[in-house]
């Protein structure tokens, strides 16, 4: 009896101290939140009906010239455009929804290459409006300072390469002889489309940085990722299961070497091209992307966050939510035929679990290690077949080209058709480029910059990633909260792994090509948002020091 009454006592005085931590607002102050509410909605209401009048009047016009094929994404670029800058954290959400469903809504609405780069009109109005706002605010946009100088000189190198080499391609194109036809390549906008390959979502940390205000918005954004990575992973056992089954063909009834190339035509509801030629042991599933390698990579990049979910969120739901994504990313990386997946993903775990020293943390570690090698388990005894033909593949690959001879050897075809020290033009090694002028395919990152932007460039790109590196590091090192310093370790592998990672280009693509930069400004808050932390829970510390917040989101 003694035990429940001090309870009750503890129960009481911790709900008195937390109502007056909150104290009830006053009807005046609850008045101005209504009233605030009132004015968000008619300020909704009259941009919704502004922008729809606007987009239906263009959408109108354009149907007269060029067909409804082009009116219709038209008028929904407006008001998404238009939109996300009026309300640029929905528009950011929105950017992180879209790229991993980029690839299937992409072949839903139609196979152009303008619905390839929509998540952009996501991201670069709600950039524009975050820009004006620090601007007004003498706020810094690029965080943190100690990467500003290697990224200006690398700016100043790339316009360099876009002025003298783009551009004498441009105006002083080389006589290609009297039977020649002139060629069509517009190298300017190659040289605009590589530059915003390279940099483009680089103030994606910026954005992000100034996104999530306090840990609940940084737990909604991680908690999003780790939904988002759950939702393709079992869309992507769905795929597999479909071509399994037979209700898709994929390329099995395919001749030649029709068997081993991956096509749109072998498209299975969700994604875009993909091979499935069991009889060849053939698979190449590109889940819910454009092409098989980038999901391989988002299967490699969701290990970090769904890891550091899975150990660290306050919530016990989460974790085992967060258990289920990290089952899903383990069971496709063995399903979908990606070899690099499959030696990374695991790997990428193992050294997460020692950097983050989760390993020792026997409470947290016995149960989503048990669980997690329960479900591999399960998934490999159901499918012998599978799993033996996935590591034989593995094996014949990695004897037939070892990744360090093949990176070695990219090296040297690089070198030797690189005469120019500022490269042979942004945007030349490109693949997205490729409709603005013929481009060369070089399947490993840091050959692919030296032959774009010569040595100078490449070695400026080397410094910019080593100055996020080491800031990124010293971030984590001054989180004193043991969850969020987990987070921040997860990230800082990740930015260390893709900054010096060489083979194939992830960092040229979806979805690395946002991803690096979006966990950057993830890292770089988490020591502000420990430090919010710290001073919310001891009341004399608190209001002592005001942080800077965007006034915008």
């Amino acid at each position: 009896m003694t035990v429940l009454k001090s309870k009750t006592k503890g129960s009481k005085k911790s709900v008195q101290d937390s109502q007056a931590e909150t104290p009830s607002l006053s009807i005046k102050e609850r008045l101005a939140q209504k009233r605030k509410a009132a004015q968000a909605r008619k300020e909704l209401i009259s941009t919704l009906s502004t922008v729809t009048f606007i987009s239906l009047f263009v959408g109108l016009a354009v149907f007269l010239v060029a067909g409804i094929q082009t009116a219709v994404p038209l008028v929904l670029g407006i008001i998404i455009m238009s939109l996300c800058y009026k309300y640029p954290r929905v528009g950011l959400i929105a950017f992180l929804i879209y790229v991993p469903a980029g690839g299937t809504i992409t072949y839903y609405i139609g196979n152009s290459p303008i619905l390839q780069l929509a998540k952009d009109a996501f991201y670069f109005p709600a950039l524009i409006a975050i820009w004006q706002a620090c601007r007004k605010q003498k706020l810094p946009l690029i965080v943190p300072p100690a990467i500003r100088t290697p990224l200006f000189i690398l700016l100043g190198l790339c316009l360099l390469t876009l002025l003298f080499v783009n551009g004498a391609q441009q105006f002083n194109p080389p006589d290609l002889g009297p039977l020649k036809q002139a060629s069509t390549e517009i190298p300017l906008g190659m040289g605009l489309l590589g530059l915003k390959v390279l940099l483009g979502y680089l103030p994606l940390m910026g954005c992000v940085y100034y996104l999530m205000k306090d840990k609940k918005d940084f737990l909604f954004i991680s908690r999003l990722q780790v939904s988002l990575i759950l939702i393709c992973g079992a869309l992507g056992i769905v795929q597999y299961l479909l071509l399994l089954t037979g209700v898709c063909e994929g390329t099995r009834y395919a001749e030649g070497n029709a068997l081993f190339r991956a096509t749109l035509e072998a498209r299975c509801y969700i994604g875009g091209s993909l091979v499935y030629s069991p009889s060849q042991g053939m698979i190449r599933l590109p889940g819910t992307f454009v092409a098989p390698w980038q999901w391989a990579w988002f299967l490699i990049s969701s290990t970090f966050l769904a890891f550091a979910t899975g150990f660290s969120d306050p919530s016990i739901i989460w974790r085992f939510i967060s258990l289920g994504s990290m089952a899903t990313v383990f069971i496709n990386a063995v399903v979908s035929g990606q070899r690099i997946a499959l030696v990374l993903v695991p790997v990428c775990f193992v050294i997460l679990l020692v950097l983050t020293g989760q390993i020792g943390n026997l409470k947290r570690f016995i149960p989503i290690g048990a669980g997690l090698a329960a479900l591999l388990a399960i998934a490999m005894a159901s499918n012998p077949a599978v799993v033996e033909e996935r590591v034989n593949s593995l094996a014949s690959r990695w004897e037939a080209s070892p990744p360090q001879e093949f990176i070695v050897q990219q090296f040297e075809d690089t070198l030797r058709s690189t005469g120019n020290p500022l490269g042979n033009g942004l945007g030349r090694a490109t693949n997205s480029a490729r409709t603005l002028g013929s481009t060369r395919l070089i399947e490993t990152y840091y050959p692919k910059l030296l032959y774009e932007v010569g040595f100078a460039g490449t070695f400026g790109f080397l410094a910019l990633v080593t100055a996020i590196t080491i800031a990124g590091h010293k971030a984590y090192r001054s989180i004193k909260d043991r969850n969020l310093r987990t987070y921040a370790a997860a990230m800082w592998v990740f930015i260390l792994f893709i900054s010096y990672n060489t083979y194939y280009y992830p960092l040229d693509v979806d979805p690395v090509a946002v991803y690096y930069w979006f966990f950057a400004g993830i890292l770089f808050k988490l020591p502000v948002i420990d430090k919010q932390e710290k001073e919310n829970a001891d009341p004399k510390q608190k209001n002592k020091k005001k942080r800077p917040q965007l006034k915008l989101l």
